[in-house]
């Protein structure tokens, strides 16, 4: 015979002030929990929404990210030919020869410089990245020293709002616009003419050639033509594998990192579980006398102790994460480590990462009561019934 559950529910509310300090303490490790896998989730979804699955891009082989990458002009023609490239509107093939550097702007409200990706693009760039949204001003034009910036660099970065003016490659660029890349890494970017750039850096090569595919299964044959043409030194990747790879290194090490507090916090959640289970059966050793005289067997006694700690655990890590899907409306920035460039993100909350919360809770929750659980179910009736 089972004990209704509502016989647990009544037990909690009778211990107010122990069960609110559990509670509160499994909140918390469920807070950690979840908003570490949010910080993870928002670098990687950022940095993969940044490319498209109908793009390509060609960098130099063995490059991991554009700016430890280098295409001479001459191979840049080759790539530019290829026939699974798609071609536009305009009549020309949709690829986008471009030049990625890092320069270092001072934050607002801030003394501390930061890296900063500045983009050299082509006439075909916005073509190849339809998430790119004009929010003020206008792009700049090819063959001047205008350049656009990303909402990211607006608001993070002194001087960078319309009409300013920036410094870096021994001259001056007047912005003339701010642009929306929706939730992706190049809203953390600076975009003007890629060939101004070249000069005033005085680099003769192109870091990467991003292109629209013709059809998207004929990735691979281009890749395999590229990757065997004895001309070419270069390597044909998926746009959205090459930001996903981006993301792998920051990602595994934010997991890691989150993960090792949140063990080291549920440590004292689940110790403070325990306590507070053992409490409960303390003070209610003739009750599970009675419970065991009136015919429950010591497993439902077992079931029913479980039941509470869970009930608690659950109860927390429904709190810690509704708490913490308040935290994607913050937006942080970090180092992105393949290009050492400031990346902006939000944390990012999905279904996944709400079950596995409630899951690790509830894994806590059955740890923390399993023992003082055990010791309930053993009593023997007649000392239950006797203990005051």
């Amino acid at each position: 015979m089972g004990i209704p559950v509502s016989y647990s529910l009544r037990n909690l509310s009778t211990r107010r002030l122990t069960t609110t300090l559990t509670t509160s303490g499994m909140a918390l490790v469920a807070f950690v929990f979840a908003t570490t896998l949010m910080l993870a989730e928002g670098l990687r979804k950022t940095l993969v929404n940044t490319g498209s699955y109908d793009n390509g891009i060609v960098l130099r082989r063995a490059s991991n990210s554009e700016i430890q990458s280098g295409i001479d002009r001459y191979q840049a023609s080759v790539v530019e030919t290829q026939p699974e490239i798609a071609i536009g509107e305009n009549g020309q093939r949709l690829v986008a020869k471009e030049m990625v550097v890092i320069i270092n702007l001072q934050k607002r409200g801030s003394e501390k410089p930061s890296n900063v990706t500045i983009r050299g693009i082509s006439n075909q760039s916005l073509l190849l990245r339809q998430q790119i949204k004009l929010v003020k001003g206008r792009m700049p034009k090819m063959g001047s020293s205008e350049i656009a910036v990303g909402e990211s660099i607006a608001r993070r970065f002194k001087g960078c709002d319309i009409g300013e003016k920036l410094y870096f490659g021994m001259r001056n660029w007047t912005i003339v616009g701010i642009f929306s890349a929706g939730n992706t890494g190049f809203s953390s970017e600076i975009w003007g003419d890629t060939d101004q750039f070249m000069q005033a850096f005085r680099r003769p090569v192109y870091s990467s050639i991003t292109f629209k595919l013709r059809d998207y299964s004929e990735f691979h044959k281009l890749k395999e033509r590229i990757g065997n043409d004895p001309r070419l030194t270069l390597e044909a990747k998926r746009e959205v594998k090459y930001y996903a790879d981006q993301s792998e290194l920051m990602t595994k090490f934010l997991s890691i990192l989150g993960l090792s507090l949140t063990a080291i916090f549920s440590i004292g959640a689940m110790i403070g579980a325990t306590i507070t289970m053992y409490a409960a059966v303390a003070n209610r050793t003739s009750e599970i006398g009675t419970l065991r005289a009136l015919g429950f067997q010591r497993m439902s006694i077992l079931v029913a102790f479980l039941m509470e700690s869970m009930l608690m655990s659950f109860i927390g890590g429904s709190l810690g994460l509704f708490f913490a899907s308040f935290m994607q409306f913050l937006t942080i920035s970090t180092l992105n480590w393949q290009t050492f460039s400031e990346l902006a993100f939000s944390f990012t909350l999905t279904m996944e990462i709400a079950y596995k919360s409630i899951i690790f809770s509830l894994i806590m929750g059955f740890i923390g009561g399993v023992l003082p659980a055990y010791r309930a179910s053993k009593m023997n009736i007649v000392e239950a019934l006797r203990a005051r």
